[in-house]
């Protein structure tokens, strides 16, 4: 069977939401909505947090997760992408749990409206297409052939121009967002590449309802909105 490590990266700060890892919503900080999902989902050999941030370790001890490392400050700031703080969790919890972990899964704790169910799918269409990495996306809203507008050589245009331009918005190619909620990898590709994408990547489609990542407060309000209604 494999070892599957699931991540869950959470930074002290942020700047569009400030704390928001650990706003209170129905009772309860919003990482422990992620953390829950992980341990109903009955997939994982070990829950593992990653942070610079001692309320947000003691408060995932609390949930159910393992947090015994604080995330350096050269991987805590605004500017570091996630791969290098995953990598870096990954290598710290088989040095100390003394095993290998063959899969890896990363859960965004800003993206809460996921279920249990979706992290298992999407793990099933991973190894359905022995895949090297799954994306979790939802459908777009604006598509690029069609009504996403750009400035470039002083006029407004499409942002993709082409000779046989959809005249309708269902006849434009399918467009997706990532919507930051399940990231899957074999630990070998996460270990060697910097590549997000492969002729291997798998996407996992989620409905919008369970999409949206806490970026702005006005997120964070739709957020506790759907949350409250469960």
């Amino acid at each position: 069977m494999n070892n599957i490590l699931c991540t869950i990266c959470m930074r002290g700060s942020s700047k569009g939401v400030p704390n928001k890892n650990i706003k209170i919503i129905n009772g309860k900080p919003l990482l422990y909505y992620s953390l829950k999902q992980a341990i109903v989902s009955k997939l994982f050999s070990k829950i593992v947090v990653s942070t610079d941030s001692e309320k947000i370790s003691r408060l995932s001890k609390k949930y159910g997760a393992e947090c015994w490392f604080k995330r350096p400050k050269y991987l805590s700031t605004d500017r570091v992408a996630k791969l290098p703080v995953i990598r870096h969790a990954l290598l710290k919890s088989e040095k100390y749990f003394k095993q290998t972990f063959n899969i890896v899964i990363d859960l965004d704790a800003t993206s809460p409206l996921r279920t249990a169910n979706d992290i298992k799918y999407a793990y099933k269409k991973f190894i359905k297409e022995s895949s090297s990495n799954l994306i979790s996306a939802t459908p777009a809203n604006k598509n690029p052939y069609f009504n996403q507008i750009q400035f470039k050589k002083n006029k407004y245009d499409v942002v993709i121009r082409k000779a046989d331009m959809p005249k309708r918005r269902q006849d434009a190619p399918k467009i997706y967002d990532m919507n930051a909620s399940i990231y899957i990898w074999k630990r070998d590709f996460l270990l060697k590449s910097n590549n997000l994408f492969t002729d291997k990547t798998s996407l996992y489609i989620m409905p919008p309802e369970r999409s949206c990542d806490i970026d702005t407060f006005l997120d964070l309000e739709f957020v506790k909105y759907i949350l409250t209604k469960k």
